[in-house]
């Protein structure tokens, strides 16, 4: 308790200028400002914490995603061949750059995982950030101990230039703050999905935010892009929409039962006009997603016969 005073007074202390201190055996005696002697206190005191965040051509974003974790012990950024200024940024802020090609998201993110050395994992996407009240709470949770192995955090989306808090889009709760070890990903997993654990559980209070699709444009193609990887996951469930029952149920009824869901009963008509758009255009992503399943199942089985007719009239010719 006193230590704790004593570090608090002294950051006020030094609110008016910059001193010459010794923060502890691992921060050397500097002429430190008042930025530098916060984070020196913040690692001395809180349990050691790695952030992991995969990305691609994200220079709209990272700086504000790093900004808000410059805190932490480490950061480790793995880049799938970006061609703008993503790395750059991400070398400002002192991040480990691991260059590897795309493996998909599931490998991606474990990917980063691995890459991680100290006690807590702090897993975000890039265009993911955290709100300062986030940040506290979660340097606040390591300088004492953790009744729990890994945390859920509560998620605020912003899609169309609108804080979306209904609809199903909030809290949107992701399994993001784990001791290492303790979560992973499945590597055929859909894109964006969150880590899973054995672990028991918390929930922290505060959100992250994260800028989702700015525009319908960009919800659009990325949409395409998920629904295409979403293939091999929706297949490895057995749903190839092979009847003809199936097929409507999962390119028709599903989308409009989620639309249904989402927007009346969930309350995605009070986000407004940016809402409307977000559900129905998700619902079409649930469509394309099946029909994709379906077309790859149809192709796949239509391959087959064609090598097996191959192979008979090898046989008879024989």
């Amino acid at each position: 308790m006193f230590e704790t005073s004593f570090e608090q007074s002294l950051i006020c202390f030094l609110q008016t200028g910059n001193y010459a201190v010794t923060l502890s055996p691992a921060v050397p005696i500097e002429r430190a400002t008042l930025c530098s002697i916060e984070r020196g206190l913040v690692r001395r005191i809180m349990q050691s914490l790695s952030v992991a965040i995969v990305a691609y051509n994200e220079a709209d974003n990272i700086a504000r995603t790093l900004a808000s974790v410059a805190w932490a012990n480490e950061i480790n950024l793995v880049d799938s061949g970006s061609t703008d200024k993503t790395v750059e940024i991400a070398k400002s802020y002192g991040a480990r750059i691991f260059v590897e090609r795309w493996k998909g998201y599931g490998p991606g993110v474990n990917s980063a995982l691995d890459k991680c050395t100290s006690e807590w994992i702090l897993n975000l996407d890039a265009d993911e950030w955290l709100s300062p009240e986030l940040a506290q709470e979660i340097q606040a949770l390591l300088s004492g101990q953790p009744s729990y192995n890994a945390y859920w955090v509560p998620r605020l989306n912003q899609v169309f230039g609108r804080w979306m808090r209904h609809g199903g889009l909030y809290p949107d709760c992701k399994l993001r703050l784990f001791r290492r070890g303790c979560a992973r990903l499945q590597e055929d997993t859909e894109p964006h999905a969150t880590p899973k654990t054995r672990e028991k559980t918390g929930r922290l209070k505060n959100h992250m935010l994260h800028r989702q699709y700015p525009s319908v444009e960009y919800y659009i193609e990325h949409m395409q892009r998920y629904s295409s990887a979403s293939i091999p996951l929706v297949l490895r469930k057995g749903r190839t929409s092979a009847s003809i029952f199936a097929f409507v149920a999962n390119t028709v009824v599903n989308p409009a039962l989620t639309f249904i869901k989402n927007y009346f009963f969930r309350g995605g008509f009070l986000d407004g006009r940016e809402g409307l758009i977000f559900h129905l255009n998700h619902s079409a992503y649930v469509n394309w997603k099946f029909a994709k399943a379906w077309e790859a199942h149809r192709t796949a089985l239509s391959d087959q016969d064609a090598m097996q007719h191959v192979a008979d009239r090898k046989e008879v010719n024989s």
